[in-house]
């Protein structure tokens, strides 16, 4: 996190101020929408009978993290240092807080800035979910992101933003989440799929997306979501806010496009999944440079990072891991980009003071945020790999192979996406009246119109 806005009435008293305090709620409100956003741009995106399930992979995170957060999360994240590593018991439960005690050195209430930081916390393990797609118990994933936060996040959060953290005090510039959130989430992610193993029917079946208009709504959820998360992460409203804020939506842009290009030279069409994709690799990749580049580094740091984003999703064939909505491609590799990014791109004029290779800085910044990425990585990806070990030695990590077939969302909850049993006798599918259909291609008695409505969907 940055530091600079002081409001003040003299130099050493920090006084409230309405207009932060006011911007700061509406942007952890906007942070909050990204976590539904996230479940229907993943929902969108798996089978039918997976669907329920990924919806409640993302929401599941807003009831465990919450509470985690505000026994001992907050605490342990922004507490009062411990060897750079870990915060303290300071704030357990929330305790010792008073309503009008302000976040050091600025003019906001600390139960703000910790509830703005709650929000963060919360999507930051959901994004992992979309790399576990189809094949995973929901006691399991629950279990697995309790620990993961008290494990994993807490500690890389203070590493990255806490007073103290090692990584802050090096001199890594992580302005909104590069590291911390979205390399964190994307190592997380390549630890558990290499415990798990690939899904059912991998590089044989098609799995394909069956709602994209789902996608697009959850993509364009997250955009909006996102100028909270970026902006709001200088803590304040300001020009340096609306720098971030212009920035995130320029990479944005510049990265759909260049996933598009990419996508149209590479396989000969621009696609709604591509558009998609591409915008949510700018975001992640401008998270931790926005407040540090110009707009047209803004650009420079989107094209990049949608055509290697494009690019790096299909390695998953190639190397035979199975993120099965691309979680290591987009949000792992867009992350190490933009943290990469600012070591060259760096203005040393807008939110932070380091300067980018291009700028005159030389390369130290450039070896400072690769420190931050390799540690981050290494330590997400190995504890990650433990934590999923464990758990499925103990319960089993995985549904059935007979689940999976038959559905997720049947064997975990109980319920399914979509009721077909509305299917009316005068329901058409391909042309020609269901029960019409049904004789058509079988030759045999009819189907019941939600059987045959059915056995057209992919799922």
């Amino acid at each position: 996190m940055p530091t600079g806005i002081l409001t003040t009435l003299a130099a050493d008293k920090p006084v409230l101020d309405t207009g932060h305090t006011a911007f700061m709620l509406v942007s952890a409100a906007l942070v909050m929408v990204m976590t539904p956003g996230l479940a229907f741009f993943y929902g969108g995106m798996v089978r039918v009978k997976s669907v329920l399930n990924m919806l409640m992979m993302s929401f599941i995170s807003l009831g465990i993290i919450t509470i985690l957060w505000t026994l001992f999360g907050f605490s342990l994240a922004f507490g009062t240092d411990h060897g750079g590593f870990i915060g303290g018991t300071d704030w357990l439960g929330m305790r010792h807080i008073g309503i009008t005690e302000l976040w050091p050195g600025y003019g906001i209430p600390i139960y703000v800035f910790a509830v703005f930081q709650l929000m963060f916390a919360i999507i930051t393990p959901a994004l992992i979910s979309g790399a576990l797609a189809d094949r995973v118990k929901f006691t399991a994933w629950s279990l697995f992101i309790t620990l993961w936060a008290i494990v994993v996040y807490f500690p890389v959060a203070h590493w990255v933003w806490g007073t103290g953290g090692w990584l802050a005090k090096l001199g890594v510039i992580d302005f909104a989440g590069g590291t911390a959130v979205h390399i964190n989430a994307g190592a997380a992610a390549l630890g558990v799929i290499l415990v798990i193993g690939k899904r059912v029917g991998f590089k044989r079946d098609p799995f394909r997306p069956h709602n994209l208009p789902l996608v697009m709504l959850g993509a364009g959820l997250l955009w909006f979501g996102w100028f909270g998360f970026n902006a709001g992460s200088w803590l304040g409203a300001d020009g340096v806010a609306a720098v971030a804020f212009t920035n995130t939506q320029v990479a944005t842009a510049a990265a759909m496009l260049g996933w598009l290009a990419y996508e149209r030279i590479r396989h000969g069409s621009f696609t709604t999944l591509g558009a998609a994709s591409g915008a949510v690799a700018g975001l992640v990749a401008i998270t931790p440079a926005c407040g540090s580049v110009s707009p047209m580094g803004a650009i420079a740091v989107g094209v990049i990072a949608g055509v290697l984003c494009a690019w790096a999703v299909g390695l998953k064939f190639k190397l035979g891991f199975d993120d099965s909505l691309d979680v290591v491609g987009v949000h792992m590799v867009g992350g190490i980009v933009g943290s990469l990014l600012i070591g060259l791109f760096a203005t040393g004029g807008v939110g932070q003071t380091a300067k980018g290779l291009f700028y005159g800085g030389g390369f130290g910044q450039l070896g400072k945020q690769a420190v931050g990425v390799i540690c981050v990585l290494l330590y997400s990806l190995v504890v990650s790999a433990i934590l999923a070990k464990v758990i499925d030695l103990v319960m089993g990590f995985r549904v059935s192979e007979d689940d999976e077939v038959s559905g997720i969302d049947q064997a975990e909850h109980a319920e399914t996406g979509y009721d077909f049993a509305g299917v009316g006798s005068g329901a058409r599918i391909g042309g020609l009246p269901v029960a019409a259909e049904s004789k058509a291609t079988t030759g045999k008695k009819s189907e019941s119109p939600s059987e045959a409505a059915q056995s057209k969907v992919d799922v």
